[in-house]
This record gives structure tokens, sequence and C-alpha cells, in this order.
């Protein structure tokens, strides 16, 4: 729990107080770079929580989560501190690059280092002015270059802290996902931290609906975390189809993919999902459907290699009650036209 003493750079933050904070990084060719850091601090104590985007470069949606997050007045009512970090890797995103200039994956590079990589010594200032310093993570990302993703939570399903938590995001899909070596959710979890993985559209576009479910999933979070008042009246609880079972299918073939089937969308076991076309011939290659589920990731460029990625499945045996739960998902969220404007506190606190 935060005393009343907590700083961030250097700069000492009070309760019931705001500021924004830029930690100087590494210079890239002697230019000046620093990481921007809003903090906010509510009048009473409780856990202080980060929400960071942008470890990779190319992951922008999260950007634009925290900044329409930012200005929600229910965090008036905040208690606790809430660590806002919208661009980890200002190098990559500069770039329009998942990576750091030295090509290295930052979230493969923590703890970090103070002597080591480029991407070793972002990783180790971030970690130790972030999240050193919290009770908990939601580390925002979305699909790789030219792949999207279902809105999805990972985290560790065996938690019961994060699985509640995970469960109160309301995201349409969660994931129990393994740790990676370098990650920062591995050594988060070393350092004690639990932390949730928001994955959700894909990289360098904007997408409105996993934006909103961002947004009020995080407030969703705090509300679970005793961090913001709970809602006046009892909601319909939208529960998440829950999984601990996925896998990527790869191209067997070279060629043009022509899809049948998108993400959010439940599949059978050998059903055909997609044919991989010739370009310059008439043969085409059916690809099936490992078992029963869900799309929840798929490739978004034709172009399709022998290797290549193409689908994520998550299994879940029972589809209609999968179907059930996606078309509500995507229904509730689609009708909340007005819940992001700043001083509409009519959705947010129902």
């Amino acid at each position: 729990m935060p005393t009343e003493k907590f700083s961030i750079g250097g700069v000492e933050i009070a309760r019931g107080t705001s500021t924004t904070i830029n930690i100087e990084l590494p210079k890239l060719y002697n230019t000046p770079t620093h990481l921007r850091v809003h903090v906010l601090r509510g009048r009473k104590s409780g856990p202080v929580v980060f929400v960071s985007a942008t470890i990779h470069g190319d992951e922008l949606n999260g950007i634009e989560i925290i900044r329409r997050f930012k200005k929600l007045s229910i965090l008036k009512k905040l208690r606790g501190t809430i660590i806002l970090v919208p661009v980890v890797n200002v190098y990559g995103m500069m770039n329009l690059s998942r990576y750091l200039p030295d090509r290295r994956d930052l979230n493969r590079s923590f703890p970090g280092s103070s002597k080591g990589s480029l991407a070793a010594r972002v990783a180790k200032i971030f970690f130790d002015e972030i999240v050193s310093k919290s009770n908990l993570g939601i580390d925002l990302h979305t699909a790789s270059i030219h792949k999207s993703n279902l809105a999805q939570v990972r985290t560790n399903l065996e938690n019961e802290y994060t699985f509640r938590l995970a469960q109160a995001f309301e995201a349409p899909v969660i994931l129990h996902s393994a740790l990676r070596d370098g990650s920062l959710r591995a050594a988060a979890q070393d350092a004690g931290i639990p932390i949730l993985l928001y994955e959700a559209g894909e990289a360098l576009r904007f997408d409105e609906q996993s934006i909103r479910i961002g947004v009020r999933g995080i407030v969703n979070v705090l509300r679970a975390n005793s961090m913001l008042p709970p809602l006046k009246e009892k909601k319909r609880v939208r529960t998440p189809i829950i999984t601990k079972v996925s896998r990527w299918i790869r191209s067997t073939e070279n060629g043009m993919i022509r899809t049948l089937k998108t993400a959010g969308e439940t599949v059978n076991k050998d059903e055909v999902i997609a044919y991989i076309d010739e370009p310059l011939g008439e043969q085409s290659f059916p690809i099936l459907a490992p078992f029963d589920g869900i799309i929840i990731g798929k490739s978004e460029i034709p172009l399709i290699q022998e290797g290549d990625a193409i689908f994520h499945i998550a299994k879940f045996k029972d589809l209609e009650i999968a179907d059930e739960k996606i078309e509500y998902f995507s229904e509730e969220t689609l009708q909340e036209n007005h819940f992001l404007e700043l001083n509409n506190e009519e959705i947010i606190e129902e």
C-alpha cells in the first residue's frame, strides 16, 4: 500500500493530486528521450496499479485506451494510486516498429539491466520506476503486425486473485497464458506483482470495440479492487469464455488465403475454415479446424507462406454457449455510444 510519501522519477506525488512525470531514457544518437508517466493519487489510501501500453512500439490501441481512461470523471473518487504509461517503447513507436532500434523485443528483456543492451536498459528503468512500486499491473497489447486478436485477457487462471480480476474485466475471452522468459509478466511474478494482459485488435490500427472494452475493463478491475465505488445498481454480469487450451494453426502450403471464418466465430472440429489457393494455378488446399472452439486471432494478410500462423483457436466444447456469449459482448459494446464522453458518468456509474 502507498504511504504518505510516494515518488516516481524523483518526483513526490501527494495524495489527492495528479501529475505528469518525464523519466529520462537512454539517448538515441544524442537525442533526449523520455518515458512519460501520468500519476493519479486518490485522497484515501489503497493499492497502486499501473496501466501500460506500447511495450511493442506498433501496438497503438493501448495509447487511446489510456487517453480516454485518464479523462473519466469517476477518477475523482479514486482510492489508492494509478500509474499510467501510454508509451513504454518510445523508440519503437517513433519507427512504427514492434522492436527497439537494437532489434530486441522489449517484452523479452525484463527485468532488465543498467549495463545491458538498449532494450535491457529501458526494461530496467520501467521495472524499477513503475512495476516495482505497484501492487498490480494491467498491460495493454494488440496482435503482432498483419494479425488481429479478439478482445481477451490473458493471465494465470490458477491464481484466484488474478482470475477474479480477469473475470471482472469483462473481455469476451479469458485465456490461461504460460509465462515466457524475459517477459514483463514473468519478471513481475518473480517480484510478487500480478499482471493482467489485455490483447485486442491489430498493430498500427485503432479498433473502436477493443478500445471501449479496454477502458471499461480497467474501470471494472479498479472497482473489483475496491479502488473505485461500486455500481449503485446491480448490472447483468457478462460471463466470458474461459479456456486453458489454445493453438495457432499454421499453413502447410504457400499461396493466397481465402478465409471463411473470422475472429469471434465458433468452429467445429474438421470444419473448413479457409482455403489456400495457388495464385497462378487452379489448385486449392483446405484448412481444417483441429478441434471445437472459437477463433481468437487470425492473419490479416492474404499472402501466406508455409509455416505462417493463420488462425489462433481457443478450445471450447459448448459452441452454442460460446456463440451466445460473443454475440452478447458485441451487442452490448457497440450500443455504448456515449460511454467515453468526458463528463458522462451515467454509463460508468450506471
